[in-house]
């Protein structure tokens, strides 16, 4: 069957849809639309389908839970809280688990779909990263990603609460505090969220509010709009054989893709099925109904928070006092500084790249990791800011566990959190820069084929062949790093714009991100044949292997 003819199975649905409403060329068309075949372009899916099974067992949990802090007694079947007084929130939550058919079961899937779906989010935007998916004509596609990441987080800190357990009210204090900090309108937003002193009455009716109604329609107006962007400006792709900056290769959406996304959002379901089965998460029932009198120890968030929790572990004591106002910087520093970083930085960042290097073209080609160190370092170093405030947010349990004195954590994590970006920046950097020459050399010289030969002069030699073309044409997908030119023709008087200090920042800058990109090109890479002789370098060029070459040692 040739490309141009339809089968089938899209053609009569076509017509018939055709024939009524006048969409069949708009399906016919759409259903052929070419799909890259990679596993990491499903990473995505994982979040999306995630998504997908936090509305069908929310939808579920919404029929009998109450978001009600009215104060009751407990007369369910969990024997050691009966006659406990608690909220009818933690009441309908424990009835949730023990009375409702499968109700735990469906409460523990929600749970880990939600886990699930923050991680998929977080996997899928570092890959479009460190693959730089993210450039012209997607910049608009990755702000919508970073904000539904934003959104994600605050329905995950809603959703956390709603049981009112005393695990998530030692969270939900912690919220409040950080609002209370807030300059000028902390004390008008406490008092709106919480409808009074803390706790309030008026909190658990609000998230839930939040959590079920405002935050989920904006999540799928997000995901709505960032699938038809995705599908309008096509799909990027690796670089490969036949793989160009004007197609894409790869298997259609009508019956392939669909048919493969369908079998991975069962697995997706099956996984979380599993989890929420034999992987117990947040028993509500151990832990007691919230009282601001009560507080545990050794209690963490969800992973998502972990970062938020460190960071107000390791900040030291410091408030500002003026003119009768109180700032508390240890608790205002830690809950904006870290994810404003991490959200404004990369929600700029495709912006910034673009400035510094002065590259306004379009990119559907992905860029190998090691192919753009920089970027690479910068997006490792973040990984680790994020990845050691998520470590010390558990500070007080590596304390108990490893014997370690909570004080030399605490410090330990101030001194980390700077020297442990800088060094991840730094290892991450000269590791892509050995992979690029590491490239150069199978370009140069070949792969190691297992075939050992004796030269004339009584050397043993292992015969390097030249790579495979789908791994040649992988390896030379590489791209130079754009770089803005001195001047005119590279080397005269820079232009008006570059001689201001930032113009002149803006060249160093782009100099430097594009420097080694250039010192290391494959376009020195040569696969001449000189029959397993070494080269200049104390290599062994590539050559054929013929039947005479297959000599052992033995031999």
């Amino acid at each position: 069957m040739s490309l141009e003819t339809v089968p089938k199975a899209i053609a009569g649905p076509s017509s018939f849809i055709d024939d009524r409403i006048g969409a069949g060329n708009f399906l016919k068309r759409n259903l052929r639309k070419v799909f890259p075949d990679h596993w990491s372009f499903l990473l995505g899916e994982i979040a999306l389908y995630s998504f997908v099974i936090l509305l069908l067992t929310g939808t579920f949990l919404t029929f009998w839970f109450k978001p009600g802090m009215a104060e009751v007694a407990y007369d369910g079947s969990y024997a050691p809280l009966v006659g406990v007084h608690m909220s009818e929130a933690y009441a309908s939550a424990l009835h949730i688990s023990f009375e409702v058919r499968g109700g735990l079961l469906i409460r523990q899937i929600h749970h880990w779909a939600a886990l699930l779906f923050v991680a998929g989010m977080m996997v899928h935007m570092l890959r479009v990263f460190f693959t730089g998916a993210y450039r012209k004509p997607r910049e608009l596609n990755w702000l919508i990603g970073v904000l539904l990441l934003t959104l994600a987080l605050l329905e995950g800190l809603t959703g956390y609460s709603l049981p009112d357990d005393l695990l998530s009210g030692a969270g939900l204090r912690i919220t409040q505090g950080v609002i209370l900090s807030l300059p000028l309108v902390g004390t008008y937003l406490q008092f709106l969220l919480f409808g009074g002193e803390y706790p309030g009455e008026d909190i658990i009716a609000r998230f839930y509010s939040i959590h079920i109604l405002l935050i989920p329609g904006l999540l799928l107006a997000l995901i709505s709009a960032h699938l038809i962007l995705m599908w309008v400006q096509k799909h990027t792709q690796m670089p490969g054989k036949g793989r160009t900056e004007s197609n894409v290769v790869g298997a259609p959406f009508y019956p392939s893709f669909m048919l493969k996304s369908g079998a991975y959002f069962l697995f997706t379901f099956g996984v979380l099925a599993l989890l929420g089965t034999f992987a117990q998460i947040n028993p509500i029932w151990l832990f007691g109904p919230y009282s601001p009198a009560d507080i545990s120890a050794g209690s963490q968030p969800d992973f998502y928070m972990g970062f938020l929790e460190g960071s107000l572990r390791l900040m030291p004591s410091w408030e500002i006092n003026f003119l009768g106002y109180t700032l508390p910087m240890s608790v205002l520093i830690p809950a904006l500084l870290p994810l404003g970083l991490i959200m404004t930085g990369l929600a700029l960042y495709p912006f910034v790249e673009r400035w510094v290097t002065g590259d306004n073209s379009e990119h559907h080609l992905c860029d190998r990791p090691r192919n753009n160190p920089h970027r690479t370092a910068i997006g490792i170093a973040s990984i680790t800011f994020y990845g050691l405030l998520w470590l010390l947010g558990a500070n007080d349990w590596i304390s108990a566990k490893f014997h370690i004195s909570l004080y030399q954590t605490t410090i330990f994590g101030r001194f980390a959190i700077f020297l442990g970006p800088a060094l991840a920046y730094w290892i991450t950097y000269r590791i892509c820069l050995g992979l690029q020459r590491n490239d150069q050399a199978v370009l140069s010289h070949g792969v190691e084929s297992g075939v050992i030969k004796r030269l004339p002069h009584g050397e043993y030699i292992e015969v390097h062949v030249p790579p495979a073309d789908d791994i040649a044409a992988h390896v030379r997908g590489k791209k130079e790093i754009p770089a803005i030119a001195a001047g005119p023709d590279g080397d005269g008087v820079p232009p008006k714009a570059m001689r201001t200090p930032l113009g002149r920042l803006r060249a160093k800058m782009s100099r430097a991100y594009a420097a080694d990109t250039e010192s290391i090109s494959l376009d020195e890479a040569h696969n001449g044949h000189h029959d397993g002789h070494h080269d200049g370098n104390g290599h062994h060029a590539p050559a054929e292997v013929g039947a005479g070459d297959r000599k052992s040692i033995g031999h």
